[in-house]
């Protein structure tokens, strides 16, 4: 640790009282009884409170797609700091969030022409919602206003969000959400689709559920679909070959508006700016974050195509078009932030690094195959998951064995029900790809 530029002592103590945090999705009285605490990171590698170096498989939170501490972001941002610190969104702007609005359409699909800037994954979602809502009404089709999600779904955790999303645990303790919400079936189908690499053959029929939907509540009562082109945090489950373009369609027949939420996989992860430029299908909004500042300030961005945003630009010229925003919005830190992180993505390559490291990173992935208690294993681009069949009584119980394993042995990984999830840095190499695999295959064999 000690060749880390500024680095803190290689061993800093536990915090004498961590009782006042209310920590999110965390055990929390689990957690504080052995805490895992993070002092320094650069580059792939985090530091605990302990001194000990450790891998990052997962860029943080999915976030931290150029790697820790980027000299080049970390700068811009204590230079905006010093320069403007906080700019009002409301009546008034900055330059900055004009010219990353500007350079983020430049890099979206054709036909998007518009950013609103949030400033978390939630809010893009939230903000998504109440823009496909209002867009029907302010054509004069406000009947539209049920709104689609899917099975094993994760979108924030909004009364939006979590309404549409399709996690239990995520929705049963907060009562009546949102009214007028469907659900398509999740696509992932263990049968068919088991240890595939990248899109799976089977499934695309999976998407002719809407039909089914509309045919229940019919066309003229549905504002929006909302799916994550890869669903990240319920386990990396990967589209199904002809299973977007098809969910475009139906949506096209009926007048649904299409939402992609690229939280997860815009900038970067699946080696373009978004997912919807990989899979050559273009929604009618996107929802982005994380990858957007390297996870250094919060900041999300809504992407809208023209018909959407010409939709409200009607009436008098004083008069506020949407009555929806963010004290934070377009925030002049995270617009610095994020500038820097696509000068680092297109400077250093990033993107075209994935489409490079892609099958060393597939073929790694598949290698566990065959290790105990693995049931299936899922990749594309650079994220990857390995499913590992559940404790009979215990769920997750395994998972969070081999999580805890991993970071003692140098590696965070990330699990969710018993599927450990992987996501590094785009800068990850391949000596640090097998790294990686090896730790993780050591904990499996540990946890079996």
């Amino acid at each position: 640790m000690d060749d880390l530029p500024g680095a803190p002592p290689a061993v800093e103590p536990v915090p004498n009282d961590l009782d006042p945090f209310w920590m999110p999705f965390t055990a929390n009285r689990h957690f504080k009884r052995d805490p895992r605490l993070i002092v320094a990171a650069e580059g792939m590698y985090y530091w605990s409170h302990d001194g000990r170096r450790v891998l990052d498989g997962t860029a943080g939170l999915w976030c931290v797609n150029a790697g820790h501490a980027s000299p080049r972001i970390v700068k811009a941002i204590q230079d905006q700091a010093a320069r403007l610190d906080y700019a009002p969104a409301f009546q008034m702007g900055h330059p900055r969030a004009f010219d990353l609005a500007s350079r983020l359409i430049s890099m979206m699909p054709d036909g998007i022409s518009h950013a609103f800037f949030t400033n978390s994954g939630s809010e893009s979602v939230d903000t998504a919602l109440k823009i496909a809502l209002a867009y029907h009404r302010m054509r004069g089709d406000g009947a539209r206003t049920r709104l689609i999600g899917r099975e094993r779904g994760y979108h924030g955790v909004g009364f939006g969000g979590i309404s549409v999303g399709g996690i239990v645990t995520n929705r049963k303790h907060f009562g009546t959400l949102l009214a007028g919400v469907d659900h398509l079936p999740h696509t992932h189908d263990h049968a068919h689709n088991a240890f595939t690499r990248g899109q799976p053959e089977w499934g695309a029929h999976l998407a002719d559920d809407l039909e089914r939907i509309v045919a229940l509540h019919d066309a003229s009562t549905i504002a929006a679909v909302i799916v994550e082109p890869v669903a990240g945090s319920t386990g990396v489950l990967i589209p199904p070959k002809g299973y977007l373009e098809r969910l475009r369609a139906i949506c096209d027949r009926h007048g649904i508006l299409l939402i992609f939420d690229e939280v997860i996989t815009g900038f970067g992860r699946l080696g373009a700016t978004t997912a919807a430029e990989v899979f050559g299908v273009t929604p009618d909004l996107i929802t982005t974050a994380k990858g957007l500042t390297n996870g250094a300030v919060p900041m999300g961005a809504v992407f809208a195509r023209q018909e959407i945003y010409d939709a409200f630009m009607h009436g008098p010229e004083h008069l506020i078009e949407l009555f929806h925003g963010y004290t934070y919005s377009g925030h002049p830190l995270a617009c610095a932030a994020a500038h820097a992180t696509l000068d680092t993505y297109v400077e250093d390559g990033l993107f075209e690094r994935v489409a490079e490291l892609a099958p060393y990173w597939e073929d790694a992935l598949h290698s566990l195959k065959g290790e105990p208690h693995v049931h299936d294993i899922r990749n594309l681009g650079l994220i990857g998951a390995v499913e590992l069949e559940p404790i009979p009584g215990d769920p997750t119980r395994r998972a969070l064995d081999v999580f805890r394993t991993g970071y003692a042995n140098g590696a965070l990984l990330r699990y969710t029900g018993d599927i450990i999830a992987m996501s590094p840095p785009l800068i990850i190499e391949k000596a640090e790809i097998d790294q990686l695999i090896d730790l993780l295959r050591q904990a499996i064999r540990s946890a079996a």
